[in-house]
């Protein structure tokens, strides 16, 4: 049985299913991307996805790969439909499992041993030739997770993230950054390594002092659902602050879905309520914001 709740409907209480797909939100009037997506993990096919979120006004998608397996299919997908991009990376929560191992199998490909140094650098040239493809506009999800990863996975982790780095800059493709509890080294290897000439702080997680630090470096920040959550007043201090030219708004799908549907299955479609809500912070008309988000995504990615 799918799990339920309930929610008040002018003074009723109505069950949800949780595991049902939230109501298609009113069109955009201005067309948009969603700059980071995860279409494998969605429970539809390809070509669903995106008619129904061309439905709504979303009509393009950055695909975003987080391992081998998925960076290829990243690619693979951006080859085969016209509205989608691909990014390609390692994970930073994927680097110590392929140095490190995974012996409870939290990777979801089952239990893997440790493979060493050797290992992620074998796994970092795929990346480095998939990175070489035109349909690849991003290199990432790549960065720093302090939350899920332990001290034992930093030195991976960096490690990894340099080489992304250094991958992004050789293909001149935007570097797609995941930064959970890391702001503060996440900046400093970016500044130690030489960004790229393009950054995209994916699901951006900073304050509005951080903000304006990646504002000062011309760095993307691009919002997602969580932006919409009641706790999330950092994020919207965020928003408020960051130069509508590099304000971009992602999915991060099936994760991360807008209130009032959180909780639920998220997917492209959905985008109109995060920019929406977006656009309240902004004191802006949703059409304004739409035309600068598609404008910098198409910057940002290259198409």
């Amino acid at each position: 049985m799918a799990a339920t709740t309930t929610q008040d409907n002018g003074g009723e209480r109505k069950r949800i299913d949780k595991d049902a797909p939230p109501p298609l939100p009113a069109p955009l009037n201005v067309p948009v991307a969603d700059s980071h997506t995860h279409l494998d993990m969605q429970g539809t096919t390809v070509r669903e996805a995106l008619d129904k979120a061309a439905g709504v006004g979303v009509t393009t998608v950055i695909q975003v790969g987080c391992d081998l397996a998925g960076s290829r299919w990243a690619a693979e997908t951006a080859a085969a439909y016209g509205p989608v991009w691909a990014a390609v990376a390692l994970h930073p929560n994927e680097a110590p499992r392929i140095v490190h191992g995974d012996p409870d199998g939290w990777s979801r490909q089952g239990v893997r041993v440790p493979g060493g140094e050797a290992a992620l650098d074998e796994a970092l040239a795929e990346i480095d030739a998939l990175a070489a493809l035109d349909q690849v506009r991003g290199v990432g999800e790549t960065g720093l997770d302090y939350f899920r990863t332990g001290p034992e996975g930093m030195a991976a982790q960096e490690r990894s993230f340099r080489r992304h780095i250094d991958i992004a800059k050789r293909h001149r493709k935007a570097l797609v950054i995941h930064d959970r509890d890391a702001h503060e080294d996440v900046l400093r290897v970016l500044a130690e390594e030489g960004a790229p000439e393009t950054v995209v702080f994916h699901c951006y997680s900073g304050d509005a002092e951080m903000a304006k630090i990646c504002a000062e470096e011309g760095y993307y920040l691009s919002f997602a659902g969580n932006v919409t959550f009641k706790n999330a007043q950092p994020l919207r201090d965020a928003l408020a602050v960051a130069p509508l030219d590099r304000i971009l708004v992602e999915t991060d799908a099936p994760f991360l879905t807008p209130a009032p549907y959180r909780g639920r299955p998220n997917a492209p479609y959905l985008i109109p309520v995060t920019l929406r809500a977006m656009a309240a912070v902004r004191g802006l008309d949703e059409d304004a914001l739409a035309t600068a988000v598609a404008a910098n995504t198409a910057r940002a990615f290259g198409y």
